[in-house]
Parts: C-alpha cells; sequence; structure tokens
C-alpha cells in the first residue's frame, strides 16, 4: 500500500482564497481594510524568509501588510512600546512578532503585551486559557493547519488513537487539546517517554512535532494511519527533510504529509485566518 500525499498547498490555497472573499466582502460593505503588524527583531534569515511569505499572504487576502523591521540591539522597553503603539492602533488586527527574538529580549513579556484581541499567533496565555476549556476565537497556526489537513483526507477524529510526538508550547500542547475537542483518544509523547515506537503504533493520527530528522520510522507506524509531519529539518546536503522517514513510512501510512509543502504553507494560511476573525470580533461583524 502506498500513502496518499496530503497537498499542503492546495489546502492552503483553498483557505487563503476564503479568507480573501470574505475580506473583499468586509471591505465592500463597510470599507473596511484588514491589517497585520508584522515586528522583526535584527536579521535572522530564516526569520526574513517568514516575514516575506506573510507579506505576501496579505497581499493574496487583499490585507494591508505593516512591518516593522528593527535592529538587533533594540531594547526591552522600545520593543514594548511599539506594542502599546499598535495595540490602540483601529488601522491594526493583527499583531505578530517573529520570534524567536535576539537572546537578550524577554520574549515571555513581550507575548504577554499583545492585547489577547490582536494576538493572532494565540501565544497569549489568555488565548492559550481559551484553548484549554475550548472556547477560542483562535488557534495557534500551525495546529490549526494540522487540523484543517485532516480534515481535507475526509478522516473522523472521534473515537481515534491519536499520538502526538513532541510537547512544545506552540504545537504539541495546543495540538493535543485541539485532538481532544474532536473526541480523539490523546497520548503526548517526548524525550521522557518509555517505548516510543510501541505508543505510536497504537495511532490511528500520529503528528510529530519534535525538531529530529527522520525519527518516526516505518516500523512504528500502523497500517492506514494519517502521518503529519510538523517537521523542518536541513540535511548535511543542504535538502530539508521532517520528522519522519517518509519513503519507509508512506508504504504503511493512507495519508502522509511532505517536507516541504505539507504542514509549511498552513501556518500562514491559518495565520491569515485568525487575522480575519480578529477583525471581525473587533468590529462586531458575525
Amino acid at each position: 500500500m502506498s500513502a496518499k500525499i496530503i497537498d499542503g498547498k492546495s489546502v492552503s490555497a483553498a483557505v487563503k482564497a476564503k479568507v480573501a472573499s470574505e475580506a473583499s466582502q468586509i471591505k465592500e460593505k463597510l470599507g473596511i481594510d484588514i491589517g497585520l503588524a508584522v515586528v522583526i527583531v535584527g536579521n535572522d534569515p530564516a526569520s526574513r524568509i517568514y516575514v516575506n511569505n506573510k507579506k505576501k499572504a496579505c497581499e493574496l487576502c487583499g490585507f494591508k501588510s505593516f512591518e516593522f523591521a528593527m535592529p538587533e540591539e533594540t531594547t526591552q522597553d522600545q520593543l514594548l512600546e511599539l506594542i502599546d503603539k499598535l495595540n490602540g492602533d483601529k488601522n491594526v488586527n493583527g499583531i505578530l512578532v517573529q520570534l524567536p527574538l535576539p537572546k537578550h529580549l524577554d520574549e515571555k513579556s513581550v507575548i504577554n503585551r499583545i492585547r489577547p484581541e490582536k494576538d493572532v499567533d494565540a501565544f497569549h496565555p489568555v488565548n492559550v486559557g481559551k484553548i484549554m476549556i475550548g472556547d477560542y476565537s483562535f488557534l495557534p497556526c500551525t495546529p490549526a493547519g494540522v487540523m484543517e489537513l485532516i480534515a481535507s483526507t475526509g478522516t473522523d477524529i472521534s473515537g481515534k488513537e491519536c499520538v502526538v510526538v513532541g510537547r512544545s508550547n506552540i504545537v504539541g500542547k495546543p495540538m493535543a487539546m485541539l485532538l481532544l475537542h474532536k473526541h480523539g483518544t490523546v497520548s503526548i509523547c517526548h524525550s521522557r517517554t518509555k517505548d516510543l515506537a510501541e505508543v505510536c503504533r497504537r495511532a490511528d493520527i500520529l503528528v510529530a512535532a519534535v525538531g529530529k530528522a527522520r525519527l518516526i520510522t516505518e516500523d512504528m507506524v500502523k497500517d492506514g494511519a494519517v502521518v503529519i509531519d510538523v517537521g523542518m529539518n536541513r540535511m548535511e546536503n543542504g535538502k530539508l527533510c521532517g520528522d519522519v522517514d517518509f519513503d519507509g513510512v508512506s508504504e504503511k501510512a493512507s495519508f502522509i504529509t511532505p517536507v516541504p509543502g505539507g504542514v509549511g504553507p498552513m501556518t500562514i494560511a491559518m495565520l491569515m485566518k485568525n487575522t480575519l476573525t480578529a477583525a471581525k470580533l473587533q468590529n462586531s461583524i458575525d
């Protein structure tokens, strides 16, 4: 058996097209431009690529994009001052601070300073708490994108064994909560898990998000499982690969995401969806 490839590019294109259509209706009816502010500190090359991709996505969705590129030596106070200004700016519906920040800055206090209703990354403790109880407006972009990819396969999560490998605040933990909200039976694995292979083999839906190249091998995957690879690792030859050994696992899975071209495009699509949601909430649009 050979797995069907879940094409993140086409699923993300469909999400962005829907967002663009709604944004255009809002502009037509109410004359409102939706705006996303992206703050980048320093000149990390990977961060720069992400920020450029976000600008392109804003253009595609008909959003206004505000970029604030600050020098590496920006102080905590200067950064917080900018966030306060953006919090109060009616033209800005969403605020995103590109992580990681330079070492001398405190990420936690920066995230906490963003108003929860403009926190389109869904990292603020208020939004994290809402996800926990299932009463949320925004979802973290990567886990939300994974849910869209699973939905695109027609898989019903209810009652399924779901295994999430990785327990980060950005992907692993919220991923587990979203699967739980859809009535999956969820196990979270991490570096202390005893017999990772045995736990993974139980999974009907397996999400790998640890950042270890090809950690998940064919013998760890159940026949017919849906396998989502969130990992993005650069090999010695410069090529990208995921946390899943794609060639081996695709012989056993029913559906699998490639790297690149799987989860990656979804993250930015869901950011656009969150920004649209923020604009609707701030303008009391149903």
